[in-house]
């Protein structure tokens, strides 16, 4: 399964059916008069939240979604049907903008929530409703109001309670892997991850959803490696895990790389609650986890954690800490969020046009 988050796509609500312009004429009746109908309402366009879905990818193959127009009015009084309203399936999470990315007509939030975007134009009137006692035989009537267009652009923001971020192999993956039932893909070479992963994590009768976002590495925010495009995902988390190798390059210039790429990205973000995580302690001995520690509180840590991936120590200990920082919450009271699927192709995930 592919992963997409970002899409365009054109919408177009039904116009309303036009009246018609009809009189009774049967045998042995002398005055029938108008009976032309109303045409029907067209279709609206809605967006529904529903569960179970977690990419865009349908409209990457269907971008033009078209409601039906109401039916014309007919004689003998008859309305024209309304048209059925058009229903767009979405993921919880989705954002809809306009055209030029400005303004935000729609966030689901929830599954089931619905959000009208476009009404369909309503039917015209019929001849019949023009009838008066000075105008016996109307012959006027409306068309019917045209429909709504637009493109509009959708963006995926998962929903997960704790984000993960750091450099390339900081070892997230095997970090999820871990603590929740993900089951992402491991490696020893940098941007293991291409797209984003959620997993359940069950710790002491609580339940909490984590999310995975591929490495930052300096000038993300100008598009260096995979870039900043994913960081949208982790805007709605509480609090952010960053996961520092202990055996990789100097941890506190590694604090500050990816501290720089979030206050580029969104001060909002950058200011979120953060958990600094020395990662692979395994690796190294006490003396230096405890002085590498030191360097990051000195450096604005506020607090500093040391755990292995790989063997599981201090994984407890952390999670102990994430627990205060998210709502009460048992596994009973959250559905499990997919597991998202990795890409099919080892090239770095793209900003994907329907322009071109």
């Amino acid at each position: 399964m592919h992963f997409l988050d970002q899409s365009k796509i054109f919408l177009r609500s039904g116009a309303g059916g036009p009246g018609a312009v009809s009189f009774r004429r049967e045998k042995f009746i002398q005055y029938g008069g108008p009976d032309g109908g109303n045409g029907g309402k067209g279709g609206d366009v809605i967006f529904r939240a529903v569960p179970g879905l977690n990419t865009l990818i349908d409209f990457r193959y269907s971008q033009h979604f078209k409601a039906k127009r109401g039916g014309h009015g007919m004689g003998r009084n008859r309305t024209g049907a309304a048209a059925e309203d058009l229903i767009i399936e979405v993921p919880v999470g989705t954002q809809v903008f306009d055209e030029e990315r400005e303004e935000l007509l729609a966030d689901f939030t929830e599954e089931g929530q619905e959000v009208t975007l476009l009404e369909g134009g309503m039917g015209g009137r019929g001849n019949a409703s023009y009838k008066t006692s000075t105008n016996r035989a109307p012959r006027q009537h409306q068309p019917g109001e045209a429909a709504q267009e637009m493109w509009v652009w959708l963006r995926l923001k998962l929903l997960a309670d704790v984000g993960l971020l750091g450099l390339p192999n900081a070892g997230k993956s095997t970090f999820i892997n871990a603590v929740s039932n993900a089951r992402a893909k491991v490696g020893a070479y940098a941007f293991t991850t291409l797209v984003p992963k959620l997993g359940v994590v069950h710790h002491k009768g609580r339940e909490f959803v984590i999310a995975d976002i591929p490495g930052l590495i300096e000038g993300a925010a100008d598009g260096a490696g995979i870039g900043d495009r994913f960081l949208g995902h982790i805007e709605r988390c509480r609090v952010l895990i960053h996961l520092i190798d202990i055996a990789g390059t100097d941890p506190v210039e590694a604090m500050r790389i990816v501290e720089d790429e979030l206050a580029a990205y969104d001060d909002e973000l950058a200011g979120k609650p953060r958990l600094v995580v020395l990662n692979k302690v395994d690796q190294a001995d006490d003396e230096l986890v405890k002085a590498f520690s030191e360097e990051l509180l000195a450096a604005g840590a506020d607090r500093v954690f040391a755990i292995s991936g790989m063997s599981g120590d201090g994984i407890d200990r952390l999670l102990d800490a994430l627990l205060s920082y998210l709502p009460l919450r048992t596994s009973t009271e959250t559905k499990a969020a997919p597991v998202l699927a990795e890409e099919e192709t080892n090239e770095p995930a793209k900003p994907w046009n329907p322009l071109g």
